[in-house]
């Protein structure tokens, strides 16, 4: 009996020593930075970290992968570590902890075994007699660097079918040890991989089993349902190998008061001008990044909204969402992706936007989601006097191009409701009609033969006066007088040019037209053409649009009220008739046409 009791004391001493120096082992944890496809490459990468910090180390994962990983600390010393490097932007964003059990032999620095004996390392010694964080001098750029261990296929992210890291019954423990966040980002990885579709929870259950067994069969390993370490550095590895060359790096800007990752593998920061701090392109990639800061309220919110979408940055196709204390703007077109964020709190407005290159969808997604993860408000908000002294443009505004309509022509209201007469060609092949630059158009009536169109505004108009078509045509070489945005709108306002009416007819007998004798810009094309009385008799149609010859500048045409007041009818929409009066004074006719013609833009 006293042998037996003496036995099973010794059992529980051994049992309690091995598990005590197993939690000691499990303490001890290195920072992996990142996991290579080969080892020259692991090298290379390994030479660079070394210049910048200490206790730099090469393990090989297994599998042709090999990882590059700072220590051995202890845990709590390992997440500081971790934390302070992060926030200075010296290692990945995506760096994490590991444990010795991840990794099969040390090949950096050379000679190095912390593996064997990892509290020794710890303490600054290891069975082979080398320093934990042996200098970079110890292994020079030539020296050749030897591992033992059994050779393998050359590495893809796609490893050929070989026997497992891990047996499954490994491959549980060690999933075991993960931590409710990384079974989620785990979760993460597979949905984005497109094997996985329901909650991230962190829970793994049987949709997680299913995407884990599908993901390996594709990817060439056994399809157990459990992945080993080096599925998941492999898993891992194609999440993140869309994002190499963009060194995300967290910024921290403390005149903006934000904090957040920012691609700086693509942009730099260029330039601060109240309230936006910028980031422009350095390379290939045509990105964009900018901080929004400046103190407010909602009228400034409000006011904020309105201004972003009158930017070039800001394409008009898009959804857009205000709410009470925040909006998102985003846009696109054939050339960029927009997407921005602005939130109010605390007297504080900031946000940022990200601008990326059409068609490269998958990392503008992938970029986007690390910066909404990261934003922070760290302070205050941007000095209004920041970047005063920039020199002004009209078609800036905080250094932004302020988008511009492909062309700019000129309309009239026809009547009550708000409809537009105008010419066919300034709102063809248009995303987007407005008239005065602000209320948005639809197109109800193309009429190519006569080249005139009918806009329906989309919101209700009230117009200060409309167009009064006259029945017949003015009198041969009489006064005659065009209203249009001559400069195209940067004048805010309409011009009225004056001239005389040649001809009753176009050049080959049309009877549609009137040929008139002044000189006129694009932009006036569309405008309503006066008598001398103030009655419109026309619509300003474009140059050449009647005729395959160079014409002389002071000859152009006009779509006469008649044929107007016809194609107007077929669409049930009454014009106003004119009656016969006196010349009017030039600066009533001003008057009177400043009131009824319109700004259309083409977007």
């Amino acid at each position: 009996m006293l042998r037996t009791l003496l036995s099973l004391f010794a059992t529980i001493l051994l049992s309690a020593t091995l598990a005590s120096a197993q939690s000691t082992r499990d303490d001890i944890v290195w920072v992996q930075l990142e996991a290579r496809p080969s080892l020259a490459e692991a090298t290379e990468n390994i030479r660079g970290y070394a210049q910048r910090m200490s206790d730099v180390n090469g393990f090989s994962l297994g599998g042709g992968w090999y990882a590059v990983a700072l220590g051995p600390y202890r845990r709590e010393d390992a997440e500081n570590v971790l934390r302070v490097y992060r926030s200075e932007g010296l290692v990945p964003i995506d760096s994490y902890l590991a444990t010795a059990r991840e990794y099969r032999s040390q090949f950096w620095p050379v000679g190095a075994n912390q593996l064997a004996n990892p509290e020794a390392a710890l303490n600054g010694t290891s069975p082979s007699g080398a320093t934990a964080s042996q200098p970079l001098e110890t292994a020079p750029d030539d020296t050749e660097v030897v591992i033992v261990e059994t050779p393998e296929q050359p590495a893809t992210l796609t490893p050929p079918i070989s026997q497992p890291d891990e047996t499954v019954r490994e491959a549980r423990a060690s999933e075991a040890r993960l931590t409710r966040s990384e079974k989620m980002q785990l979760q993460e990885w597979l949905k984005w991989a497109g094997y996985y579709n329901a909650a991230i929870d962190g829970a793994f259950g049987r949709g997680t089993r299913g995407s884990m067994s599908a993901w390996q069969a594709d990817n060439g390993f056994d399809p157990t349902g459990v992945l080993t370490t080096l599925q998941r550095a492999t898993l891992r590895g194609q999440y993140y190998a869309v994002l190499e060359g963009l060194d995300l790096q967290r910024v921290t800007d403390t005149q903006a008061g934000i904090e957040m990752v920012v691609p700086l593998g693509v942009v730099a920061k260029s330039a601060t001008e109240y309230p936006f701090v910028r980031y422009e392109a350095t390379g290939d990639v045509p990105a964009q990044v900018m901080l929004i800061s400046q103190a407010g309220d909602q009228n400034t919110l409000f006011g904020l909204y309105d201004i972003m979408q009158t930017l070039e940055i800001v394409p008009l196709n898009g959804p857009r969402e205000r709410k009470k204390n925040s909006f998102v703007l985003t846009g696109e077109d054939g050339r960029i992706s927009s997407h921005t964020e602005v939130t109010l709190k605390d007297g504080q407005i900031k946000g940022f936007t990200l601008i990326w290159p059409a068609g490269d969808e998958e990392r503008r997604k992938r970029v986007l989601r690390e910066m909404q993860a990261s934003f922070a408000s760290v302070g205050g908000t941007l000095d209004p006097a920041a970047g005063a002294d920039v020199t002004q443009d009209i078609d800036l505004i905080s250094g932004l191009q302020v988008r511009k309509p492909q062309r700019a022509r000129s309309g009239f209201f026809i009547d009550t409701k708000g409809h537009v007469v105008t010419s066919a060609e300034a709102v063809r092949a248009c995303t987007q009609v407005t008239i005065e630059g602000e209320y948005e158009a639809q197109v109800s009536v193309i009429d190519e033969a006569l080249g005139v169109a009918i806009l329906s505004p989309k919101t209700s108009l009230a117009p200060m006066a409309t167009a009064a078509l006259r029945s017949g045509a003015p009198r041969l070489q009489s006064d005659v007088a065009v209203a249009g945005y001559s400069f195209e709108g940067a004048l805010g306002a309409p011009t009225v040019t004056f001239g005389t009416l040649s001809d009753v007819k176009g050049l080959r007998g049309e009877q549609e037209l009137a040929r008139l004798a002044m000189r006129v810009e694009p932009g006036d094309w569309g405008g309503p053409v006066f008598d001398a009385g103030g009655a419109v008799f026309g619509m300003l149609l474009p140059r050449d649009a009647q005729s395959t010859q160079q014409l002389p500048t002071e000859v152009n045409f006009a779509v006469n009220a008649d044929a107007l007041r016809a194609l107007l009818a077929q669409e049930g929409i009454q014009a106003a008739q004119a009656s016969t009066g006196d010349a009017i004074a030039p600066e009533d006719l001003t008057k009177q046409a400043g009131n009824m013609t319109v700004l259309v833009s083409c977007w």
